[in-house]
């Protein structure tokens, strides 16, 4: 893993690690479009959640290793929620220092999961600026939405800095929602005219016959941010664009609880396609109560993971934010919390995110590209996004330009993905952007890629064209996946849990290879905009390439 040397980190950093900070490089600048509207009421109740330190994590790590590789005699051999809370959870000392902390400050409305390794607690927000010195809590409003935040950075009591990973509920305001919606283009007659569930079985040559039917198969999606789906837009998409294959038109299980404003075009996207791509089966959808005004709702989503015994075994999120927007702690703690979700036989994909390599700017004519977390997280399948080459047609694919993809500057590069990146550092070594703008040693993504770009949508009883974004490719490839875990099911295999070890051996068999197109980053001299390009195997614009069902099933069937 990366990491700062000591006499490279700034003054204020070091005072920082040293006086009881838990999260010195979290970034607690409070953006431009979010207003301020004043200091919170001390009475005010706010939730926080305690990031208790865990124990065995390296252990856990292993572990994930052994069952997800299928050379290993453990495959497959997955763990319960059980065996997992038996393997991290905190020691005696930590659950008691932390409890007594807390207690010592009159909280004692808490709430534990079943790995012990959360605390969620409530407590006035006089109360929270006392237990957490340095922080000062204000409202802040963006749009419709409205959030508690610290302004300042907190600390904790030297007593229990060790006992803890971080405190989630102060710092991290939830990233502006994707632009989805790209201009439409003129169309020919006769010639399709944007993405559908039959246009994505054609293409990645599904039959009428490649539907869910096992019983005990399921695929989750998760939405933040207030995004909801309403059924009546499920249903109305089902008829209208899924008569050609059996199909389930109802959400087995909300949980959460659904807002009562209108649908959100991200949520209605993820439902739809998953559904339709992993038709058949049964479905639920992660949501998050309220405005969540103190809350991370992303960290609400990985806390209920790990206190639910019976989930969903392939999950797809939209969901992401800049790297450096976020603490290494925060970072290390959520990929701990991945780990846990992949012993367990669970698969989670991510988004690639739509702003390509991204970009930072650094000072004065000085840039680099931006990252993106969780879709650079080493233990997540991070899905990127394509074009048809002819928008009108079902032709072969090129890369589309705002699929995220990069290499993590947090994350070091796994085993399981060095001999891939590094062919293709050396391939393309020629016109690769300067070595100042990327991390070559970190994690690189994406892993795989599916169309991104002009999908159909029905939200608020309205069918939408043009709709665009790896929020789209991410939710077709996890129904795929849910429908390979069903066929494995059905022979008595284990589902197939984290995906990546086992991906990357097939070095690209039964993928459609990418090779054309750029994505985008800086706009500036050096890299006028473009940042990297796809090329034959694996690349950091869409990893492997793009699902050839049939193949990918027989491949991953395999035993």
């Amino acid at each position: 893993m990366k990491t700062l040397l000591a006499f490279s980190i700034p003054l204020l950093l070091i005072s920082l690690v040293w006086s009881g900070y838990l999260e010195y490089d979290q970034d607690v600048l409070i953006p431009q479009d979010w207003t301020r509207v004043g200091r919170v009421d001390p009475t005010e109740e706010l939730e926080l959640t305690f990031a208790l330190k865990q124990q065995n994590v390296h252990l856990l790590e292993e572990k994930l290793k052994l069952v997800s590789d299928p050379d290993s005699a453990q495959y497959g051999k997955h763990l319960t929620l059980e065996e997992v809370a038996s393997l991290v959870h905190p020691s005696e000392l930590t659950q008691k220092v932390v409890r007594h902390w807390l207690h010592s400050h009159g909280i004692t409305n808490c709430l534990t999961i079943r790995t012990q390794d959360f605390l969620q607690c409530k407590m006035t927000a006089e109360v929270a600026e006392t237990l957490l010195p340095g922080s000062r809590f204000h409202r802040y409003v963006r749009d419709s939405h409205s959030i508690v935040r610290s302004s300042a950075p907190y600390s904790v009591h030297d007593d229990v800095h060790q006992h803890l990973d971080f405190v989630g509920g102060l710092h991290r305001l939830p990233p502006k929602g994707q632009d989805l919606s790209k201009k439409p283009q003129q169309h020919k007659a006769g010639l399709h005219l944007g993405v559908t569930p039959a246009v994505l079985r054609t293409r990645y040559n599904l039959t009428a016959a490649d539907v869910g039917s096992t019983q005990n198969n399921s695929q989750a999606v998760a939405q933040f941010l207030e995004q909801y789906y309403h059924p009546a837009d499920l249903a109305e998409f089902m008829n209208m664009f899924g008569r050609t294959f059996q199909h389930l038109s109802q959400v087995e299980r909300v949980v959460g609880t659904q807002g009562a404003g209108k649908a959100g075009l991200e949520a209605s996207l993820d439902v739809e396609y998953i559904m339709s791509t992993g038709a058949n089966i049964s479905t639920w959808v992660f949501t998050n109560p309220g405005r969540h005004e103190s809350q991370e709702p992303f960290l609400q989503w990985m806390v209920l993971l790990s206190n639910m015994s019976d989930l969903p075994w392939v999950h797809t999120i939209s969901y992401g934010d800049d790297e450096d927007s976020l603490s290494t702690a925060y970072m290390m703690r959520i990929n701990t919390e991945f780990m846990k979700a992949g012993v367990r036989g669970i698969s989670l994909l991510f988004a690639s995110g739509d702003s390509g390599a991204g970009c930072k700017h650094m000072g004065k004519q000085q840039n680099s590209f931006r990252p993106s977390f969780p879709a650079s997280s080493p233990y997540v399948t991070t899905v990127g996004g394509t074009s048809f080459k002819n928008p009108f047609k079902v032709t072969y694919e090129v890369t589309d330009y705002i699929s995220g993809g990069g290499f993590s500057n947090v994350f070091g590069m796994p085993d399981y993905q060095a001999s891939a990146v590094k062919g293709y550092l050396k391939t393309v070594e020629a016109t690769l952007p300067p070595p100042s703008y990327f991390n070559t040693s970190g994690r690189a993504y994406p892993d795989m890629a599916a169309l991104s770009d002009n999908y159909w949508v029905v939200s608020n009883r309205v069918p939408i064209p043009w709709v665009s974004g790896t929020s789209a490719s991410t939710p077709v490839v996890g129904g795929m996946l849910s429908l390979i875990n069903g066929q494995r099911l059905l022979k008595g295999l284990p589902t197939l849990g984290f995906l990546n070890p086992r991906l990357y051996k097939l070095k690209g068999q039964a993928l459609f290879d990418v090779t054309e197109g750029c994505h985008l980053s800086c706009l500036d001299e050096q890299v006028q905009g473009k940042g990297f390009c796809a090329a034959p195997s694996w690349d950091p614009v869409t990893g492997w390439g793009t699902p050839n069902y049939p193949a990918l099933l027989a491949a991953l069937l395999a035993e």
